[in-house]
């Protein structure tokens, strides 16, 4: 049976985003528990990760990463909600893309149960909670983090906002839960926008 929408997104960050590498508050670092179903999302080592090809600056954010074979989690999910027509239009936007890995360290069936019509408007949450209006590059986050004191926030299409750090060298996005994700990627021009590639997938605050 398909968990309703709020169940379901209650269940990601205990279930499937909690061990990704989430530190607590306050200096008080903690190591998230175990589960068998998920692994870590470690901070990326240097040199960044590249796409596997080389995406075209003249085509729009959902055709370039229609066209990425590493991204083809995220396109079904960018289907599956209805924002493809969001992703091919003008915007511009950024989007923080969870590569194949990131959704695989949702628990099994996670991703399949967010792919349900009945749970439409959990995935568009959670999709939207990626993006950002306009094109924010990785000099712009830099500046940004710089002019904060280290630490910038940013706020998604979503309406909610991620918080944006450096990690040694690696750009390190965190929810209002904690969980974290690296930029494996950057830069990646788009038509109408920008995309950064990342080994985790956020969720947005529950209701």
């Amino acid at each position: 049976m398909t968990l309703t929408a709020r169940r379901l997104l209650a269940a990601l960050p205990l279930v499937a985003l909690i061990g990704l590498g989430a530190c607590g508050r306050g200096g008080d670092q903690r190591e998230a528990p175990a589960t068998p179903s998920t692994a870590a999302a470690p901070a990326p080592a240097e040199p960044p990760v590249t796409p596997d090809q080389a995406m075209a600056p003249t085509r729009t954010i959902l055709d370039n990463a229609a066209a990425t074979p590493s991204l083809s989690s995220l396109v079904a999910a960018v289907r599956a909600s209805g924002l493809a027509t969001t992703l091919a239009g003008p915007g511009p936007y950024t989007l923080f893309a969870p590569s194949n890995e990131a959704f695989g360290r949702l628990a099994p069936g996670v991703l399949e149960q967010l792919l349900q019509p009945a749970n439409r408007d959990s995935l568009v949450r959670l999709l939207r909670f990626h993006m950002v209006p306009g094109t924010l590059g990785v000099a712009e986050l830099q500046r940004r983090m710089a002019a904060g004191g280290g630490t910038a926030r940013i706020m998604t299409v979503q309406g909610e906002p991620l918080t944006v750090t450096m990690t040694q060298s690696v750009i390190t996005l965190t929810d209002g839960g904690g969980n974290k994700s690296y930029i494996e990627a950057g830069d990646l021009a788009q038509a109408n926008g920008v995309i950064h590639i990342v080994n985790g997938v956020l969720v947005p605050k529950l209701d």
